[in-house]
């Protein structure tokens, strides 16, 4: 079977590399400079939403010709896109919704992943991807019930997420790359 490009770069093992840099640099960043920098955290979550956006809009190509995860997967690339530039554009309305945007997006990501684990037997990392799903919702639904989580607690929340996330990329680009050697 020949795949497009997209196609070939969202099974690459270099692709979950990168995004998994990018996600812990991100989270790192978020991590050491809690108070000074929610600017910067609103920022940075633009970049990872737009980030995000373009792996799911790519893994969406690379999860095969028709279903619902690869159509979820494409709608929540969209939508990260979407949200990524209004809050790059609107920062000081991102900061004061921080929360809730960062809320609703760990639930709706974190539904999208262990859907897509479930739906895909074949997925190398199934049952991390579905763990770490299932982390994002707990998350997500912690700040939603939780509101008063102050901003400074919740972008050192959020850079933990991130670097976990980011460090899951990481096992999960490990094993593409040594399953794609080993074939």
């Amino acid at each position: 079977m020949n795949k497009s490009p997209v196609a070939r770069l969202g099974s690459s093992w270099i692709w979950h590399l990168l995004y998994g840099l990018v996600s812990i640099g991100a989270g790192i960043t978020a991590v050491s400079w809690p108070g000074p920098t929610l600017v910067v955290l609103a920022v940075l979550l633009g970049a990872q939403l737009i980030a995000t956006g373009l792996f799911r809009l790519v893994g969406a190509a690379s999860l095969g010709e028709t279903g619902t995860a690869r159509t979820l997967t494409a709608v929540l690339g969209v939508v990260s896109l979407v949200l990524g530039l209004y809050a790059v554009r609107h920062l000081l309305l991102t900061v004061l919704a921080l929360g809730l945007l960062i809320g609703v997006y760990w639930i709706v990501d974190g539904f999208t992943a262990a859907f897509a684990a479930v739906d895909h037997p074949g997925l190398p990392g199934r049952g991390w991807i579905a763990f770490i799903g299932l982390l994002s919702v707990l998350a997500g639904l912690t700040l939603l019930v939780w509101p008063e989580l102050s901003l400074l607690t919740l972008s050192f929340l959020a850079g933990l997420w991130l670097i976990m996330l980011g460090a899951m990329q990481l096992g999960l680009a490990r094993r593409i790359r040594y399953t794609v050697r080993a074939a």
